[in-house]
C-alpha cells in the first residue's frame, strides 16, 4: 500500500499516519513513513527516541551535492534531475519498532516547486519509494499535495484525506480533491477524526457526498494527555488501534 494522508491543520493526521503504521508493522509488513510536513511531529508521534535530533533530509547538505552534483542553497544551473536514491533509506532513515521514517524538512520556504537540488533529490527519492519499493509507504502531508508529482500519483493507493466536524475542515477537504484531480489523483477517501456523537458522523457525510468515507476515530481526551506526556496515542490509548483496523480493512476493500 502506498498511502498519503492530508488535511487542515490540527486535524489529527498524524495521528493516524502513527496508527496505520503500527497497525501495518503488527501485521508483518515493513513500514516507511515519510513526514513531509514542515511542522514535523511524526517521529514524537511514533515514541521515537530522540526525536528532536533526527535530521530532515534536505539539511544532509553534503549528501544532496554527492547525488545532485550541485551545492544546496546556491545558484546551480546545471544538476542531476534524477539522482541515485535507492541506497537513501536504509543508510539515512531512523528506525524505531519497526518502523522506518524520515523527515523531509522545507525547500527554502518554497516546497517542492522551485527548481534547485534539494527539489530534485527529494522527488527523486518519494518517486523512489512509491514507485519502486514493495514496502507500505505512509506520507504525512501538508493541507496540500505540492509533494505529489505528476510521475507519482498514478501509484499512490489512496489518499486519505483526515477531517474533523467543522467547517473549515470540510472546506479544506474540497479544496484538496480539486488538487489531486488536477494532476489525475481520484483515489480519494475520508477519514472522520474527534467524532463525539452520530450527529458528527452526519454532518461529515451531509457535507462530503460523493466521498467514500474509510470510517471514524472517536474523540478521546486519552490522546490530548499522549499529546501532553509526549506518547505514542496507541500506547495510552490502545483503544484507537481497533478503530484503524476498520479503516484498514476498508482500504483493502
Amino acid at each position: 500500500m502506498k498511502i498519503a494522508v492530508s488535511g487542515k491543520g490540527g486535524v489529527g493526521k498524524t495521528t493516524l499516519v502513527a496508527i496505520l503504521a503500527k497497525l501495518y508493522v503488527e501485521s508483518g509488513q515493513k513500514v516507511f513513513v515519510i513526514d513531509a510536513d514542515p511542522d514535523a511531529n511524526l517521529a514524537l508521534t511514533l515514541g521515537f527516541p530522540d526525536s528532536c535530533n533526527i535530521v530532515p533530509l534536505v539539511q544532509m547538505k553534503e549528501l544532496i551535492e554527492e547525488r545532485t552534483g550541485a551545492k544546496p542553497g546556491t545558484s546551480a544551473p546545471l544538476f542531476r534531475l534524477n539522482p541515485r536514491v535507492d541506497d537513501i533509506p536504509e543508510k539515512y532513515f531512523a528506525e524505531h519498532n519497526g518502523i522506518k521514517l524520515a523527515v523531509m524538512g522545507t525547500v527554502r520556504g518554497g516546497g517542492l516547486g522551485c527548481t534547485c537540488p534539494e527539489n530534485a533529490f527529494l522527488k527523486a527519492l518519494l518517486r523512489h519509494l512509491i514507485v519502486d519499493r514493495t514496502e507500505v509507504v505512509i506520507l504525512d502531508m501538508e493541507a496540500g499535495i505540492e509533494h505529489l508529482g505528476r510521475g507519482t500519483v498514478e501509484a499512490i493507493d489512496r489518499l486519505i484525506v483526515v477531517v474533523e466536524p467543522g467547517t473549515r475542515s470540510i472546506e479544506t477537504a474540497h479544496r484538496i480533491k480539486k488538487l489531486a484531480e488536477d494532476i489525475g489523483l481520484k483515489n480519494i477517501a475520508i477519514a472522520g477524526n474527534k467524532i463525539r456523537n452520530a450527529e458528527d458522523m452526519k454532518f461529515i457525510e451531509k457535507n462530503l457526498k460523493g466521498f467514500e468515507i474509510l470510517g471514524y476515530i472517536p474523540y478521546n481526551e486519552k490522546i490530548i494527555q499522549a499529546d501532553l506526556e509526549k506518547l505514542p496515542p496507541f500506547k495510552v490509548a490502545p483503544e484507537i488501534l481497533e478503530d484503524g483496523k476498520k479503516i484498514i480493512e476498508r482500504l483493502l476493500k
